[in-house]
Protein backbone atom coordinates (compact mmCIF):
# COMPACT_ATOMS: atom_id res chain seq x y z
CA UNK A 1 0.00 0.00 0.00
CA UNK A 2 1.15 3.17 -0.60
CA UNK A 3 0.34 6.44 1.64
CA UNK A 4 0.92 9.85 0.93
CA UNK A 5 0.78 12.54 4.25
CA UNK A 6 -0.11 15.96 4.50
CA UNK A 7 0.48 18.82 7.20
CA UNK A 8 -1.07 21.14 5.39
CA UNK A 9 -0.52 25.11 5.78
CA UNK A 10 -1.09 28.16 3.81
CA UNK A 11 2.70 29.22 3.42
CA UNK A 12 3.77 25.56 3.51
CA UNK A 13 2.29 22.16 2.78
CA UNK A 14 4.69 19.23 3.31
CA UNK A 15 3.90 15.99 1.90
CA UNK A 16 5.48 12.21 2.18
CA UNK A 17 4.81 9.16 0.28
CA UNK A 18 5.53 5.69 2.07
CA UNK A 19 5.57 2.16 1.10
CA UNK A 20 4.15 -0.10 3.28
CA UNK A 21 4.72 -3.80 2.99
CA UNK A 22 3.81 -6.20 5.86
CA UNK A 23 5.42 -3.98 9.10
CA UNK A 24 7.92 -3.08 6.33
CA UNK A 25 7.92 0.91 5.91
CA UNK A 26 9.88 2.28 3.18
CA UNK A 27 10.32 5.89 2.12
CA UNK A 28 9.25 6.83 -1.50
CA UNK A 29 9.13 10.67 -1.80
CA UNK A 30 8.82 13.99 0.44
CA UNK A 31 8.92 17.61 0.11
CA UNK A 32 6.91 21.03 0.49
CA UNK A 33 4.36 23.15 -1.68
CA UNK A 34 5.09 26.91 -1.02
CA UNK A 35 2.81 29.52 -1.60
CA UNK A 36 5.38 31.88 -0.21
CA UNK A 37 5.81 33.61 -4.05
CA UNK A 38 2.48 34.76 -3.78
CA UNK A 39 1.65 38.08 -1.77
CA UNK A 40 -0.35 37.23 1.42
CA UNK A 41 -3.87 39.11 0.09
CA UNK A 42 -4.55 36.74 -3.07
CA UNK A 43 -5.87 33.78 -1.01
CA UNK A 44 -7.33 31.88 -3.86
CA UNK A 45 -4.05 31.47 -5.83
CA UNK A 46 -2.62 30.27 -2.67
CA UNK A 47 -5.34 28.01 -2.41
CA UNK A 48 -5.09 26.88 -6.11
CA UNK A 49 -1.50 26.33 -5.81
CA UNK A 50 -1.93 24.09 -2.80
CA UNK A 51 -4.81 22.41 -4.86
CA UNK A 52 -2.51 22.11 -8.04
CA UNK A 53 0.56 21.15 -6.13
CA UNK A 54 -1.67 18.08 -4.64
CA UNK A 55 -3.15 16.44 -7.81
CA UNK A 56 0.60 16.90 -9.22
CA UNK A 57 2.07 14.76 -6.41
CA UNK A 58 -0.48 12.18 -5.83
CA UNK A 59 -0.73 12.05 -10.21
CA UNK A 60 2.94 11.62 -10.10
CA UNK A 61 3.32 9.00 -6.87
CA UNK A 62 0.01 7.28 -7.20
CA UNK A 63 -0.92 6.53 -3.42
CA UNK A 64 -3.95 4.46 -2.42
CA UNK A 65 -4.51 6.73 0.26
CA UNK A 66 -4.01 9.30 2.23
CA UNK A 67 -3.76 11.21 5.47
CA UNK A 68 -4.37 14.43 6.51
CA UNK A 69 -3.47 16.44 9.73
CA UNK A 70 -6.52 17.66 11.79
CA UNK A 71 -6.51 21.51 12.51
CA UNK A 72 -7.45 22.75 15.85
CA UNK A 73 -8.28 26.54 16.72
CA UNK A 74 -5.21 28.34 17.07
CA UNK A 75 -4.82 31.70 19.53
CA UNK A 76 -5.58 33.95 16.28
CA UNK A 77 -8.85 33.02 14.96
CA UNK A 78 -7.51 34.23 11.93
CA UNK A 79 -4.88 32.24 11.43
CA UNK A 80 -7.22 29.08 12.22
CA UNK A 81 -9.79 30.81 9.19
CA UNK A 82 -6.64 30.47 6.66
CA UNK A 83 -5.47 27.26 7.87
CA UNK A 84 -8.96 25.50 7.26
CA UNK A 85 -8.88 26.76 4.05
CA UNK A 86 -5.72 25.70 3.32
CA UNK A 87 -7.08 21.74 4.62
CA UNK A 88 -9.79 22.29 2.43
CA UNK A 89 -8.06 22.65 -0.53
CA UNK A 90 -5.33 20.02 0.16
CA UNK A 91 -8.29 17.58 1.13
CA UNK A 92 -10.39 18.70 -2.02
CA UNK A 93 -7.27 18.08 -3.85
CA UNK A 94 -7.10 14.26 -2.73
CA UNK A 95 -10.83 13.26 -3.04
CA UNK A 96 -10.80 14.66 -6.82
CA UNK A 97 -8.36 11.98 -7.18
CA UNK A 98 -10.53 9.22 -5.58
CA UNK A 99 -8.08 9.21 -2.67
CA UNK A 100 -9.81 8.24 0.76
CA UNK A 101 -8.52 10.53 3.28
CA UNK A 102 -8.03 9.71 6.73
CA UNK A 103 -7.47 12.43 9.18
CA UNK A 104 -5.28 12.66 12.27
CA UNK A 105 -4.30 14.83 15.26
CA UNK A 106 -0.45 16.47 15.66
CA UNK A 107 -0.91 14.43 19.29
CA UNK A 108 -1.88 11.19 17.35
CA UNK A 109 0.73 11.17 15.11
CA UNK A 110 3.68 12.07 17.50
CA UNK A 111 1.70 9.29 19.83
CA UNK A 112 2.73 6.79 16.85
CA UNK A 113 5.98 8.61 15.59
CA UNK A 114 7.69 9.41 18.64
CA UNK A 115 5.50 7.93 21.48
CA UNK A 116 4.91 10.86 22.98
CA UNK A 117 2.31 12.99 22.20
CA UNK A 118 4.07 16.31 23.24
CA UNK A 119 7.41 15.65 21.49
CA UNK A 120 8.43 18.71 19.60
CA UNK A 121 9.67 19.14 15.44
CA UNK A 122 13.28 17.78 15.53
CA UNK A 123 11.93 14.80 17.67
CA UNK A 124 9.51 13.58 15.27
CA UNK A 125 12.63 15.01 12.60
CA UNK A 126 14.75 12.35 14.42
CA UNK A 127 12.44 9.33 14.51
CA UNK A 128 10.68 9.67 11.06
CA UNK A 129 14.25 9.18 9.32
CA UNK A 130 15.02 6.21 11.86
CA UNK A 131 12.06 4.97 11.07
CA UNK A 132 12.01 5.06 7.16
CA UNK A 133 16.31 4.71 7.35
CA UNK A 134 17.19 8.55 5.62
CA UNK A 135 20.39 9.42 5.13
CA UNK A 136 19.45 12.53 7.01
CA UNK A 137 16.83 14.35 8.69
CA UNK A 138 13.67 15.78 6.58
CA UNK A 139 12.62 19.26 6.74
CA UNK A 140 10.07 19.64 9.79
CA UNK A 141 7.14 20.15 7.27
CA UNK A 142 7.94 16.86 5.31
CA UNK A 143 9.01 15.71 8.41
CA UNK A 144 5.32 15.76 10.18
CA UNK A 145 3.57 14.51 6.86
CA UNK A 146 5.72 11.33 6.73
CA UNK A 147 4.62 10.95 10.36
CA UNK A 148 1.17 11.51 9.48
CA UNK A 149 1.51 8.64 6.57
CA UNK A 150 3.67 6.55 9.43
CA UNK A 151 0.65 7.16 11.71
CA UNK A 152 -1.84 5.96 9.15
CA UNK A 153 0.00 2.58 8.18
CA UNK A 154 -0.16 1.81 11.76
CA UNK A 155 -3.75 2.67 12.20
CA UNK A 156 -5.02 1.27 8.73
CA UNK A 157 -3.61 -2.42 10.36
CA UNK A 158 -5.55 -2.15 13.73
CA UNK A 159 -8.72 -0.87 11.41
CA UNK A 160 -8.30 -3.65 8.69
CA UNK A 161 -7.53 -6.48 12.17
CA UNK A 162 -10.41 -4.92 13.87
CA UNK A 163 -12.79 -4.81 11.08
CA UNK A 164 -11.94 -8.05 10.20
CA UNK A 165 -13.03 -9.75 13.90
CA UNK A 166 -16.24 -7.73 13.87
CA UNK A 167 -17.15 -8.41 10.58
CA UNK A 168 -17.53 -4.36 10.08
CA UNK A 169 -16.00 -4.16 6.55
CA UNK A 170 -18.47 -4.92 3.71
CA UNK A 171 -21.53 -4.08 5.71
CA UNK A 172 -22.23 -1.04 2.95
CA UNK A 173 -21.45 1.90 1.65
CA UNK A 174 -21.92 4.28 4.59
CA UNK A 175 -24.27 6.57 2.67
CA UNK A 176 -27.45 7.33 3.88
CA UNK A 177 -30.23 6.72 1.75
CA UNK A 178 -33.52 6.49 3.31
CA UNK A 179 -35.10 9.52 3.12
CA UNK A 180 -36.65 10.03 6.47
CA UNK A 181 -37.75 8.13 9.61
CA UNK A 182 -40.37 8.53 12.27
Amino acid sequence: MRILGIDPGLRTTGFGVIDVAGSELAYVASGTISTTHLEKGRLPERLKVLFDGLVEVSTRYQPDCASVEIVFVNVNPQSTLLLGQARGACITALVSRQLPVAEYTALQMKQAVVGYGRADKTQVQEMVRRLLALPGLPGPDAADALGLAITHAHAAKAMARLAQADGVLGAGSGKYKAGRSR
